[in-house]
């Protein structure tokens, strides 16, 4: 394999020998509709996979839920047997019922189960990290998390995990897993209009653990913004890209997995790193969280 590319500069996990590109990708939109069933082409699904490691990702978000099952296996007919700097993170706690809904998957046998599940389907013998998703659909809640935490300690002490992560948590449900287990990420819903989390990433970055935000470009709907769009015509660049570029400068400890299931759209997010945001451009894109809808 050729030399890779360092988008967005690196990360080292907390902890770990994993240093990770910080522009990564997310493997939510490799499957159908509602993330449900085969994709409309998996061919391309295949190719964007590959295009994604060759632009120089080596950090990969994915689930088992996702498909459920097809976006690992195809991430595995990608590119399997996987780069040696590949990270893998996938998350665990909810499972697709036949109606595509989301339920909770909670208990220390499907928790475990789904270890099992994305481990042979990515063709895997230990998961590089493994998040556990908790809380609402979207939003953090303030319940305990110790016991479903306490499985995931115990499967990594097993040797089926190598390092845990949290998603879509509160700040008190951090430190609530600083007694059971060593935490490498925290991936919480972020972007330039959903900036619950300022204080939370600036405490993680102090910690050393990486923040990574979910629906960095909005999620199911996308980001719109006049000053947004006028920064990006300003700077020849996408929305999108803009937005990407500003988490990229926010701090240090994001790592970030917009997801796509288009070569054009992979290329532009990988592209976004090499933004440069000026002081007066990056006090601009602040006012968003604060535009009236």
């Amino acid at each position: 394999m050729t030399s890779r590319q360092n988008p967005g500069g690196t990360f080292t996990l907390k902890g770990t020998s994993h240093t990770v590109n910080r522009l990564g990708y997310g493997a939510m939109q490799l499957t159908g509709p509602m993330v449900w069933g085969e994709p409309k082409d998996r061919k391309t699904a295949v190719a964007v996979v590959r295009e994604a490691i060759s632009l120089g990702v080596n950090h990969i978000d994915t689930s088992d839920f996702y498909g459920p099952h097809i976006a690992n296996q195809i991430i595995r007919e990608a590119i399997h047997p996987y780069p040696k700097d590949l990270v893998i993170v996938t998350k665990v706690g909810a499972k697709r019922g036949p109606d595509k809904s989301w339920p909770k998957a909670m208990s220390p046998a499907e928790l475990t189960s789904a270890i099992h599940d994305n481990l042979r389907n990515l063709g895997l013998e230990a998961m590089d990290v493994v998040n556990l998703r908790v809380g609402e659909a979207h939003e953090p809640n303030e319940a305990s998390i110790a016991a479903p935490l306490e499985t995931l300690a115990g499967l990594k002490k097993q040797g089926l995990i190598r390092h845990i992560g949290l998603s879509n948590i509160s700040r008190r449900q951090y430190l609530e897993s600083q007694s059971i287990t060593d935490i490498v990420c925290v991936q919480n819903q972020y972007n330039l209009a959903h900036r619950h989390d300022d204080a939370f990433v600036v405490e993680l970055a102090r910690d050393g653990i990486a923040y990574v935000p979910f629906f960095p470009l909005g999620g199911f709907k996308p980001l719109q913004s006049a000053t947004l769009a006028k920064v990006a015509a300003s700077l020849k660049a996408t929305p999108m890209q803009v937005a990407l570029a500003w988490l990229l400068h926010r701090s240090p400890n994001i790592l970030l997995i917009p997801g796509t299931s288009s070569l054009q759209h992979l290329r532009e997010n990988i592209a976004a790193a090499a933004l440069t945001l000026s002081p007066a451009v990056l006090v601009e894109l602040d006012r968003i969280s604060r535009e009236k809808a």
